[in-house]
């Protein structure tokens, strides 16, 4: 007998990438809060009971033929955290009469553990990425034009390597690449850090459902 498990993300990474390869798929409606970690299992099988978030490729066929949602869960639960992030996705269909979802493509865009989902055309196609939200980055900026004011340049230095050190999302990177070119414009000659691609990664450890 097959074991039921969902992931269960330890990184950032791990829960982002999560959501951008389901997003994909068309689980576009959402829901998301948090909960003490002592009740975290608790709350993954009850949305499997549900919503049948373990549910099997062949499983989920056979809802979607019959009208009903499929749903995935991404929690972000590193370990020793007190407190679980978590996020629940579900595509078009019936079941979730219970859950007040938004929707992805909603004006006002879904954020998670501190990054901002949007849309942008590549080769003809509409991809999803995060990115930093828009109050960051003006933080960023202040902070880079103070130090460059002061010319206390490892201070940028400082500032352009912690960024480069967040997830490699397209649009982080894009952001990221642009605090350099600034740094440059206002005089920072020190080496540029090398902004890593986000590599194909895990969604996380397995979760036995019951």
């Amino acid at each position: 007998m097959m074991t039921t498990s969902t992931p269960i993300s330890r990184t950032k990474s791990q829960a982002l990438t999560r959501i951008l390869d389901v997003v994909g798929r068309g689980y576009t409606r959402y829901t998301a809060g948090s909960v003490i970690a002592t009740k975290a299992e608790q709350l993954v099988n009850k949305f499997h009971k549900l919503y049948g978030i373990g549910c099997t490729p062949a499983q989920r066929i056979t809802r979607k033929k019959h009208g009903t949602a499929n749903a995935v869960l991404t929690m972000y639960w590193p370990d020793g955290a007190d407190r679980v992030e978590w996020l629940l996705l579900a595509t078009a269909g019936d079941g979730l009469d219970g859950e007040t979802l938004a929707d992805v493509t909603d004006r006002r865009r879904l954020q998670f553990l501190g990054y901002e989902l949007i849309r942008y055309a590549h080769d003809g196609r509409t991809r999803w990425t995060w990115k930093r939200p828009k109050v960051e980055m003006a933080e960023h900026y202040v902070l880079l034009a103070e130090l460059a004011n002061k010319h206390a340049w490892h201070g940028v230095n400082d500032l352009l390597a912690r960024l480069a050190n967040q997830p490699g999302f397209h649009g982080v990177r894009t952001q990221s690449w642009e605090l350099c070119q600034e740094a440059r414009q206002r005089g920072y000659a020190g080496e540029l850090p090398h902004l890593f691609y986000m590599q194909k990664i895990s969604h996380g450890d397995p979760l036995k459902l019951l």
